[in-house]
């Protein structure tokens, strides 16, 4: 079979285009033919590694900003911009993926106003629940979680759960839980979504409570792997607290094992998620995380409790307790981390996500939202 996945920018670092890179690598070991469209790309080197066989096309070799600078110059060209740009490229990409089984979806740029008859269309969600007319143009939907799968199914006729995965065997290594290291990787985007802002606050609050209760804590660091618009606030915020010290920042690295390794405890303030590769990934090797229990995602990964805590948003206090309880009890980060490793192989293993991919490309009968 002939798939094509789309995504707005492979180049940069994000969950969906490590989740279309990783669908992209698994059907190919399955078998497919696959090849992958994206629409722009900010850098030249790629964040993730795409297998040899897979082709990848890159339709405007900029980043999606700069090319929307430089089409928007003069007012005709912003009028087409604005108005046709998106039809103009959509019929444009249609003619030139005429011969292709199935097109998934990762970004919303491509949308198949122009259908070919023996095509399949299937647009993968990466967020939580957002209703865009434009998603009824696909023939299926495929959502993260069964969270919302009710709301989902009341605008759109055919909605599959299909999890993300963890794209390779559980890593023979584990985390050595008796570092005194917290780790959360994440693009510190301007709106903040990874909630990083709220991480400062919260360790901050940590870092008061190990100075007056806790000085067998001293010597813990946060350490935050990411880049992004909001460095230079998130850097002029970690001053302000003076936790130079305790908080490192790291760039994004490709090599993310040695930063799971060398954790043993991982943090996600996220505001929303849509099921964080991150968790999955940390979870994989053993390491007991602790997140906001924000309205999809956390929850479908972390048994609060049992491999984690799962948090009232927007709860700092408590968010800074449970670090703090972790970072007293190193027998129950190492439980904690084996309970974690145990659902991802369970759960979220490739091997038990992917039957549902070959089960949405071998439907024999699209339907269509109405």
């Amino acid at each position: 079979m002939k798939i094509l996945l789309t995504i707005g920018d492979v180049s940069i670092v994000g969950g969906a285009e490590r989740v279309c890179v990783n669908l992209a690598n698994a059907f190919n070991e399955m078998g497919h033919q696959v090849e992958i469209l994206s629409f722009y790309k900010t850098n030249e080197t790629l964040p993730f590694a795409i297998h040899q066989n897979i082709k990848l096309h890159i339709w405007h070799n900029m980043s999606e900003s700069r090319h929307r600078q430089e089409a928007t110059r003069h007012f005709l060209t912003k009028l087409y911009y604005k108005n046709f740009y998106k039809l103009v490229l959509n019929f444009q990409v249609a003619m030139a993926f005429k011969d292709v089984d199935a097109v998934i979806t990762n970004d919303n740029t491509f949308i198949p106003y122009f259908k070919h008859k023996n095509t399949r269309y299937a647009k993968l969600i990466h967020c939580a629940f957002a209703y865009h007319s434009r998603n009824r143009i696909f023939q299926i939907l495929v959502v993260l979680t069964s969270k919302e799968i009710a709301t989902w199914k009341s605008y759109f006729k055919d909605v599959r759960v299909i999890p993300n995965f963890i794209p390779y065997p559980p890593p023979p290594l584990k985390t050595d839980i008796s570092q005194h290291r917290i780790l959360s990787i994440g693009r510190m985007d301007k709106g903040d979504q990874k909630g990083f802002l709220r991480l400062i606050d919260i360790w901050a609050k940590a870092q008061d409570s190990i100075q007056s209760t806790h000085p067998q804590l001293k010597d813990w660091q946060l350490t935050i792997v990411g880049g992004g618009e909001l460095k230079e606030t998130i850097e002029t915020k970690i001053t302000e607290y003076n936790l130079q010290d305790s908080i490192i920042l790291r760039p994004f690295t490709q090599n993310t094992e040695s930063e799971y390794l060398q954790a043993s405890i991982y943090a996600m303030s996220s505001h929303y998620e849509g099921l964080p590769m991150v968790l999955l990934e940390a979870s994989s090797y053993a390491l007991p995380c602790v997140a906001f229990d924000v309205k999809t995602g956390p929850s479908d990964i972390i048994e609060s409790g049992k491999s984690g805590y799962l948090i009232e948003d927007n709860d700092l206090e408590s968010f800074a307790q449970k670090l703090i309880e972790l970072m007293n009890d190193e027998s129950k980060r190492k439980a904690m981390g084996l309970n974690a490793r145990q659902k991802m192989q369970d759960c979220f293993s490739k091997e038990a996500i992917m039957p549902l991919w070959e089960a949405l490309l071998k439907d024999e009968t699209p339907s269509h939202n109405s």
